[in-house]
């Protein structure tokens, strides 16, 4: 089975080659999709990419989620299509309501590229079935709004219902403040919806996919998904 990768370009937009570049490597297709069209073009997942969607003006993600391309990304996800959010992919689907919380100005007020460990918190979703629970990738963060805001019910929800899919970690697994780089709430570095297909992260999978970068560990997130619908029934 082909499996096929839309990766989401909207003005402002600048990770979506990296993003296709991930994707080739992992085996899949990646195609362009543009902020104007409608179009997912057959695509089996949806990436929304880092960036500055639209000058991130207002607010980030508040225009974009306006793009008549994310009705589309709304209705593919309706029907159990994947979708992934990543760093400024991840305030779109925020402001789009398909994801709850907010991200908000990191703790620092600075803006933080630099590696990061992360804790696989679940595997209840395509994109980490390849990992196991508790096992740490290093996958760098690059942004200045990445930290994750939500209310106290939202936040009991999401543990509850085991929508957090990532933590901010050490490198052994264990959670602190210093391995927090923007301050979000109790380590979030990723969240899923209810049924697991949306997936929003601030790290940045695409730049951890080969060796030469110092890590190739966000290749799986890319490789599962992809088993995952191999898997699939005809």
């Amino acid at each position: 089975m082909s499996v096929r990768f839309g990766i989401a370009v909207f003005p402002g937009t600048w990770s979506d080659r990296d993003c296709a570049h991930a994707v080739e490597l992992a085996g899949a297709e990646a195609v362009p999709l543009w902020h104007a069209d409608r179009d997912l073009k057959g695509s089996d997942v949806v990436i929304l990419p880092g960036g500055f969607a639209y000058g991130d003006y207002l607010r980030a993600g508040a225009i974009a989620r306006f793009a008549p391309l994310m009705e589309a990304v709304q209705e593919h996800a309706q029907a159990g299509g994947l979708v992934l959010g990543i760093c400024n992919g991840f305030q779109v689907l925020c402001e789009a309501g398909m994801l709850p919380g907010a991200l908000l100005r990191n703790a620092s007020l600075q803006f933080r590229c630099q590696p990061a460990c992360l804790r696989v918190e679940t595997t209840q979703t395509p994109f980490l079935s390849g990992c196991q629970k508790g096992q740490v990738l290093q996958v760098p963060v690059s942004h200045g709004e990445g930290r994750f805001y939500a209310d106290r019910e939202t936040l009991a929800q999401l543990n509850a219902q085991g929508r957090v899919a990532l933590r901010y970690c050490e490198a052994d697994g264990a959670l602190s403040w210093e391995a927090n780089p923007n301050g979000s709430l109790e380590n979030i570095a990723g969240i899923l919806n209810e049924r697991g297909n949306v997936l929003g992260m601030m790290p940045h999978p695409e730049r951890a996919c080969e060796l030469l970068l110092g890590s190739d560990d966000g290749m799986q997130l890319f490789q599962s998904a992809i088993q995952h619908l191999a898997a699939l029934p005809a």
